[in-house]
């Protein structure tokens, strides 16, 4: 089971509000529709661990996250959730108002909770504004109906006016309102939100919902003093259709890989393993109540296998993303994200100094990544060196590639490696590339272009492409195979996720989903062309008796 979670700095879950929210919830609230409407809720431990991770705050009592995503399969009740938390945030007390020294009590109604020392402590909203965001014109949401039924049938409206808790609206008491909204009428309002719920943003993908996403998301900066937020919750994206959910996917991505300096997003996502057997029931079953947890004691795992993977009028992708919550790929796909996480090996060593190793280096200027991948000789485990990429945001504007970082990367390789093969696209790098080919050249068993100046290393990818494309297709069929294994680096599966077929009349090569596109691919161009110097290493006559002269006899490489 894949399991990420982004947090922001400092995050500390003894210093949040959700214990309290996660007692209160279970106090007040009762199943929304469905089997088991009105009973009682009792929270499991994940989704109550969620709750402390949103409510977290800062050391001055401050909320850490303005959005946080929680991300889990087709009938995890993640809009249940969410109900859970609007009703808290409009009747709970859900925002900081001192440190408690120990033994301090909050009290509603029949509830009372006492606090610890250290605990933060928790006040109701002056003013709540809770609007719950559809998809559809015709419909309330399944998050507002949660909402709706708890103020209808549970006790939460046992005080309401009888005619407080409408289909359209929820006019709280003191104040406030709860709001069921669509594409078309978050846009008109002015913006008084403390908490937006956005469901299912994996389907934000037209221009009305990408609108009504922004301008909601706006307004949750206007009431500093209501520290407002936003709560998403969703099934895995389909890549590329550049959904609301996939931009904050690579806005996770580049908290976690330090190349953004916002960090005040929550990423809470959970999928099934990669390699699991689509024909096998028990591996597929088990695969289903990993990515499912403690909800997997309710639901009909088989009848998920039989009825979604094993139904031939459904495609294999969309169930992989609905039940196993995976991100499914863009049809131009190289490869997927199932196929290349399944090569991913924790337990094989990383690369060390003093091992044999190739590589490949991808330079640019200002726009396109820089990169420098090895591959192991001995078994072909990859590893990203160096890489440089154009900071997000506005700390991008004016950036270019540190030439000299990249230079000192690559002869740091050289000390710490036995180096017999290595390739560098010569496009912006020219005058490095003939020093590196100048002082290291001699120690290369291949040459990139045997017969010219830069021999040893130069690799003119504009003019290599007959040559490059036999590597794309050995590389994909080793990925496939998994016979290529990687350490997991978050921006090396990146950029092979980010990499499109691009057909040519000499077969298929890689290219980014656009010319303009910012989702980089360098490290995949430069981990296609490392594999690429190892068979030609493997195939060398030098590398024969290399072998020879150290063993003895022939070694057998894979």
């Amino acid at each position: 089971m894949a399991r990420e979670l982004v947090y922001a700095p400092g995050h500390d879950r003894a210093r949040s509000l959700g214990w309290l929210g996660s007692a209160w919830v279970e106090h007040f609230t009762v199943h929304g529709p469905g089997d088991v409407q009105g009973d009682d809720v009792d929270l499991d431990d994940e989704f109550a661990g969620f709750l402390v991770d949103a409510y977290a705050l800062d050391g001055h009592g401050r909320r850490q996250y303005s959005r946080a995503v929680l991300s889990r399969a087709k009938g995890r009740a993640k809009s249940e959730i969410a109900g859970f938390v609007g009703l808290f945030e409009a009747f709970g007390p859900c925002r900081f108002c001192g440190w408690a020294t120990g033994g301090e009590t909050y009290r509603w109604r029949d509830f009372t909770y006492t606090y610890e020392p250290g605990e933060p402590m928790g006040q109701q909203l002056t003013y709540p504004y809770i609007r719950c965001l559809a998809t559809e014109e015709s419909q309330t949401g399944n998050t507002y109906d949660v909402i709706h039924y708890n103020l209808t049938e549970g006790p939460l409206g046992e005080d309401l006016p009888k005619d407080a808790a409408g289909l359209t609206r929820v006019l709280l008491p003191g104040g406030g309102e709860i709001v069921p909204s669509t594409a078309s009428s978050s846009a008109k309002d002015g913006g008084k939100e403390s908490l937006a719920i956005f469901d299912e943003p994996h389907l934000y993908i037209t221009p009305e919902l990408r609108r009504m996403f922004k301008t909601v998301d706006r307004n949750l900066r206007k009431r500093k003093a209501a520290q407002p937020w936003g709560l998403l919750t969703s099934t895995m994206y389909q890549a590329g259709e550049d959904s609301i959910l996939e931009a904050l996917d690579r806005q996770a991505k580049a908290i976690r890989e330090g190349r953004t300096r916002s960090a005040r997003l929550l990423w809470d996502h959970r999928e099934a393993p990669a390699d699991v057997e689509l024909t096998d029931l028990d591996a597929m079953v088990a695969a289903l109540r990993e990515v499912y947890g403690p909800a997997a004691d309710w639901m009909d795992l088989p009848g998920i296998v039989e009825n979604e993977f094993w139904d031939l009028t459904k495609a294999p992708e969309e169930s992989r993303r609905y039940f196993f919550n995976q991100r499914s790929s863009a049809a131009t796909a190289w490869t997927t994200a199932p196929e290349w996480t399944a090569c991913h090996d924790p337990e094989r060593p990383p690369l060390l100094d003093g091992d044999t190793v190739v590589m490949f280096f991808d330079g640019s200027k200002n726009d396109d990544a820089t990169g420098l991948v090895a591959v192991r000789m001995s078994d072909g485990h990859a590893a990203v060196l160096h890489c440089q990429e154009k900071p997000e945001g506005p700390a991008g504007a004016g950036w270019e590639v540190e030439r000299a970082a990249a230079d000192l990367a690559v002869r740091t390789a050289f000390d710490r490696f036995d180096v017999v093969g290595f390739f560098a696209d010569v496009r912006e790098f020219e005058s490095y590339v003939d020093a590196w080919a100048f002082e290291f050249g001699d120690r290369l068993l291949v040459d990139a272009t045997p017969g010219r100046s830069r021999s040893a290393v130069a690799f003119d990818m504009r003019a290599k492409v007959p040559e490059f494309v036999p590597a794309v297709e050995r590389t994909l069929a080793e990925i496939k195979q998994k016979a290529l294994t990687h350490d997991g680096d978050s921006r090396l599966t990146r950029h092979v996720l980010n990499a499109r077929r691009q057909p040519t009349r000499y077969g298929v090569l890689i290219r980014k989903e656009a010319r303009d596109s910012p989702h980089k691919i360098d490290l995949a161009v430069c981990l296609i062309g490392a594999r690429h110097v190892r068979r030609l290493v493997l195939a060398s006559p030098e590398w024969t008796r290399r072998g020879r002269r150290r063993t003895g006899r022939l070694r057998v490489f894979t």
